[in-house]
């Protein structure tokens, strides 16, 4: 039987799975679905295998899809013991009957309804899809995917794997001095780097207008690779050290504590200036898709320098990996919760009233979701922006199967305000 940690955590990635795929309904980005959707494939594998460490998680993610395939012979033999057990056979027969009558009744009274009333017949139309080759193959690849996630829980929770092998704390095989000593040379590296590199971690535009040859776009590129090797490289550095470093006396924890959290630390420093840093090149250059999944990684990334402070005053981090994971999920459904492509309008618009900059050509390449905040603007600026917006929506009409918020709003609002083609259009000019 689970224990109540275990559960929890099942129901929270079961819930977070849930969430994930409701983005759809509700959001019209196709770029945040599908980040969704990914998202949504590790939180369902870690729902039905589990896992609390790392190495545990990683191996319920990839014994997922292997579980599909293995569960084709025990659904097999399911049923072939089914049928052996007494009348399984003439049940499902009576079932599949039942089903094709039902389907036959469907279809020749409401055929014959339909001929016989103009309005009943559109409304069978909107209901019913139209019969293609499109249509069939879409069903069957989400029929058999369908098929192959549900296979593969069932299996997994009717047998579930044996991870406790991959959860057990690894030996501690080094001496105080062979960790402690490189990590305080470390420590004082990252110490002297951050002092010398005040100025340039900070500096700001001050920073960037004095120094010769440097613009914003290599300002901020260069925080934003800085976050991601000093960042990497210092993960690698605390988990082999919280894997390793002995604690068993009040002389090696006090080290743990105070080495590992200086590098904790100084780590979030180079954070916040490169979290500083793309501010400052979203309010030069303006805000794109990128640069705000940019700023939302590097936010994620201090949070989790922050979850290890943590676990390094509690000597403890059992509970580490799990929160990382959820910690990326709950910052997924966030964004998703803020509307992405609505923040990233909003944010232009506004900088366009401030600056009177703007590059409609590439607001015009966002989702639905963006044309409240693009109906601010006014003449031309609003036409280039909402025009192949309009266009688009109005070409690819939402049945009730595919319904969404974000398209049903944005038709809501430019079927009052319809805007106008403009040749005059200018194109990308501001990106970088």
């Amino acid at each position: 039987m689970e224990s109540a940690g275990p559960a929890k955590a099942r129901f929270f990635w079961t819930g977070a799975t849930i969430v994930l795929l409701g983005v759809g309904t509700f959001r019209a980005a196709g770029w945040l679905f599908f980040l969704c959707l990914c998202t949504a494939v590790v939180t369902g594998a870690l729902a039905v295998a589990g896992g609390r460490s790392l190495r545990a998680m990683i191996i319920a993610v990839l014994m997922t899809p292997a579980a599909g395939f293995r569960s084709l012979p025990w659904i097999k033999r399911g049923i072939t013991a089914a049928r052996r057990g007494g009348g399984g056979g003439g049940k499902g027969m009576r079932i599949s009957a039942t089903v094709a009558v039902s389907v036959a009744l469907l279809f020749v009274f409401g055929s014959l309804f339909a001929s016989a009333d103009a309005a009943f017949a559109d409304l069978v139309g909107k209901a019913v899809p139209d019969i293609d080759g499109g249509t069939v193959a879409r069903w069957i690849f989400v029929f058999v995917v369908a098929a192959f996630a549900l296979g593969s829980s069932a299996y997994l929770r009717a047998a579930p794997p044996d991870l406790s092998g991959l959860e057990r704390p690894g030996k501690r095989r080094v001496a105080r001095l062979e960790w402690a000593v490189p990590l305080m040379l470390l420590v004082l590296l990252f110490a002297l780097f951050v002092a010398v590199q005040l100025t340039v971690l900070f500096g700001g535009s001050k920073h960037v207008l004095d120094t010769d040859g440097l613009t914003y776009a290599e300002y901020a590129r260069g925080g934003f690779w800085q976050l991601l090797i000093v960042t990497g490289l210092t993960l690698v550095v605390l988990a082999g050290a919280a894997r390793w470093a002995p604690r068993e006396t009040k002389t090696d924890r006090m080290l743990i504590r105070g080495i590992l959290g200086s590098l904790a630390v100084l780590t979030l420093v180079v954070v916040a200036s490169a979290t500083h840093r793309m501010d400052l090149y979203a309010d030069t250059y303006g805000l794109t898709r990128l640069r705000l999944l940019v700023v939302i990684c590097e936010l994620w990334l201090g949070l989790v320098f922050l979850l290890i402070l943590v676990a390094g005053i509690r000597l403890t981090g059992l509970w580490l990996p799990r929160a990382v994971v959820a910690a990326a999920v709950l910052a997924l459904i966030g964004l998703s919760v803020a509307n992405p492509d609505r923040l990233i309008a909003d944010h232009n618009v506004t900088r366009f009233e401030q600056t009177g900059r703007i590059d409609t050509a590439y607001l015009s390449d966002l989702s639905a979701d963006a044309v409240p905040a693009l109906d601010r603007l006014t003449g031309k600026d609003r036409d280039c922006a909402l025009a192949p917006l309009a266009t688009d929506l109005e070409e690819n009409q939402d049945d009730w199967r595919g319904w969404n918020l974000g398209r049903y709003q944005a038709r809501d609002l430019l079927v009052h305000d319809p805007p106008h083609d403009n040749a005059n259009c200018p194109g990308y000019y501001d990106l970088y």
